[in-house]
């Protein structure tokens, strides 16, 4: 039960935040930046795995992420194609943690790791730093609702979600990541038009409860469980949610 606890914790702890972060990347139109960032927090992990033996690892993950999510800031202003641009990051992040860990002698189950981890055997410490950190990142976040719409505000945006993303790649890995920040956030959004948030964090939690519950009893990776369900449902959700719309849309007496 205690490890049932702290995972359950930490999943409210992640869909709290990535929720928010989920919203603002689909309403800006720029899915890919949570894995690219992501991936960079994964790059620096592994530099710090081959040239210090793991030594200086948050230190390293958060450096690239703010690389990469300063880089994708200035990109996405400038550019007219900045998803593709934000794929190329994404690509040249997973391509180089292959190319660093390909040396390493445990480089497969690095690399796995950094993809996807156990949340069953993250401790109710972790869980409460991370926590902490959290609630400063959002009070950072609600000042920054309070500049004017600019380039500050963008890039703050930006370096915010980079330190959010470096914690909990660390924690969680990157797919884990990758699905709260999107599978919660697109159910809201499909499903309505107001107070998406608090829909995205009653769903994002059941979810994640339900899934780490199935992990614990069928005796599964609950990292690639949460994974799994998050994706698998936010799609099935936002294809029925198109399908409705599209009757809608066409009336009652449409052919």
């Amino acid at each position: 039960m205690e490890i049932l606890f702290s995972a359950f914790l930490l999943s409210l702890v992640l869909v709290g935040i990535h929720a928010y972060f989920g919203l603002e990347i689909i309403r800006r139109g720029i899915i890919f930046t949570d894995l690219a960032v992501g991936q960079g927090a994964a790059l620096g992990a592994a530099a710090s795995l081959f040239f210090w033996d793991g030594r200086f690892q948050y230190g390293c993950s958060l450096l690239a992420a703010l690389l990469f999510a300063l880089w994708i800031s200035l990109a996405s202003n400038r550019g007219r194609f900045p998803e593709a641009f934000i794929g190329l990051v994404y690509a040249l992040g997973i391509s180089a943690v292959f190319l660093l860990l390909s040396k390493s002698p445990h480089g497969t189950e690095e690399f796995q790791r950094l993809l996807v981890s156990d949340l069953l055997y993250v401790s109710l410490d972790q869980v409460a730093h991370t926590a902490g950190l959290y609630a400063l990142i959002g009070l950072a976040l609600w000042g920054l609702t309070r500049l004017p719409e600019g380039r500050l505000r963008h890039i703050g945006f930006f370096l915010l979600f980079a330190l959010t993303v470096t914690s909990s790649v660390k924690l969680a890995g990157v797919l884990v990541v990758f699905a709260l920040l999107v599978g919660p956030a697109l159910v809201a959004v499909t499903l309505c038009n107001r107070r998406q948030l608090w829909l995205a964090w009653i769903y994002g939690i059941i979810v994640n409860s339900c899934g780490t519950l199935v992990s614990y009893h069928v005796d599964l990776p609950t990292g690639q469980t949460l994974v799994f369900c998050q994706a698998f449902l936010g799609t099935l959700i936002y294809f029925l949610g198109c399908r409705r719309m599209d009757r809608s849309k066409k009336g009652p007496f449409s052919r």
